[in-house]
């Protein structure tokens, strides 16, 4: 123990007293090492950001998706449907449903014209099922169904049709047909990408109903529940089960789950950017590891003087190996540190993440993982650039070293 204590101070004294060319040859093992710390930090945030942006297109894991519909093509009594559906939901105390109705179009008065615009009908759970993210204003309440004006969710789109009024100052919608009236606009979804020009009105459920008596004809309702993954595969069999007692014959209700997480190879895409991301990071790595290699070699020839006398004063092979070992793996262990600490410092900012990764709502904290990875890769290249030189430095004569002093 006196022994490892003594050839880490010596360590230490040799790193202290060359600080200059330690210093440059440890830059590289630093970048290499925020450089793989970095991937593997964003790798865990691209996971968090993939699933959310899946969350948004088939829910939250683990979510079920309910149809219904008919054999021979004859009329469903939906609203029948509704009923049942809201007693088996009640019964199996689910917490988050919620029930969409889509391919409708309703026109709609803009400054240029009546217009033709998709639109949907939506619970308002739908938005936490979904992780709906809005660009301003709010989503759809339970009370909002009562309101005489009734609230709407637009697209971006839209808005700038309308005159992208502030929905502070509570701009409306006029919609002609069936459920024509004034709407209030409440909230605004963003575009979900470039180019994403599409024109849709998101209108609560209950208060399209409040006014038509029916849905119109092309309309495909269905209803999902949010689940937790551990409960769904016990519960979907036993939901179908329920949903199907007593209907009339020739409907069929289909029971699916609609999530990222039950599809086939869903994260493949991931584990493909972990491997490609991961090897550049490797490579970056393993340069920077030789660089330091061949430092250590030049110096050592430069310290064969050094170490022959401090051989010929009584070191021991033990103390001399395990100094110069030390003196890497110390000096790459510092190094590393201060290369996961500059990526700790960055990547902890709220601003560059949501900069990497526009539109991520739950930022998880900095995975320790990537710490861990970062800490072992140094000490890894530290030992490996230590162990080589220190070898060399065992085979240094001490009669040979001091002929020249």
């Amino acid at each position: 123990m006196t022994g490892i204590l003594g050839a880490l101070s010596d360590a230490w004294s040799e790193i202290r007293v060359h600080k200059l060319r330690v210093l440059l040859s440890l830059i590289g093992i630093a970048v290499s090492v925020a450089a793989l710390t970095g991937v593997v930090a964003i790798s865990e945030y691209q996971r968090q950001f993939q699933a959310e942006q899946s969350d948004r297109w088939g829910g939250r894991a683990a979510t079920l998706v309910v149809t219904i519909s008919s054999d021979d093509g004859a009329p469903v009594d939906f609203d029948a449907f509704d009923e049942r559906f809201t007693g088996v939901a009640e019964r199996f105390e689910f917490s988050h449903t919620a029930r969409i109705a889509q391919g409708m179009v309703v026109p709609v008065q803009l400054p240029d014209g009546i217009v033709d615009v998709n639109s949907r009908l939506i619970d308002p759970l739908y938005s936490q099922i979904h992780r709906e993210q809005l660009l301003e204003g709010r989503w759809m309440r339970d009370a909002d169904s009562d309101a005489l004006s009734p609230p709407v969710v637009i697209t971006e789109a839209l808005w700038d049709r309308i005159g992208r009024t502030p929905v502070a100052q509570h701009p409306t919608l006029t919609l002609a047909g069936p459920a024509g009236g004034t709407y209030q606009v409440v909230g605004v979804v963003p575009r979900q990408g470039f180019g994403d020009e599409e024109l849709r009105v998101d209108i609560l459920y209950d208060a399209y109903r409040a006014r038509v008596d029916a849905l119109p004809e092309g309309a495909w309702p269905q209803y999902e529940i949010w689940l937790g993954q551990g409960q769904v595969d016990e519960i979907a069999p036993v939901l179908a089960m329920d949903l199907r007692a007593g209907l009339p014959e020739g409907q069929t209700v289909s029971v699916s789950r609609s999530d990222w997480a039950a599809q086939p190879g869903a994260l493949d895409a991931q584990t493909t950017f972990e491997m490609v991301t991961g090897g550049i990071a490797a490579v970056i790595l393993a340069l920077g590891a030789l660089s330091l290699i061949n430092i250590q070699l030049v110096a050592m020839r430069q310290r064969v003087r050094e170490i022959g006398v401090r051989r010929a004063f009584g070191a021991t092979s033990g103390r001399v190996f395990f100094s110069v070992f030390l003196e890497s793996l110390v000096a790459t262990t510092v190094a590393g540190l201060v290369g996961i600490a500059i990526v700790v410092a960055v990547l902890r900012s709220d601003w560059v993440v949501t900069s990497l990764f526009y539109g991520i709502q739950d930022i998880p904290p900095f995975p320790m993982r990537a710490a861990f990875v970062g800490l072992a890769a140094s000490i890894l290249v530290g030992a490996v650039a230590g162990f080589i030189p220190a070898l060399v430095a065992l085979r240094v004569k001490v009669i040979l070293s001091l002929i020249h002093i």
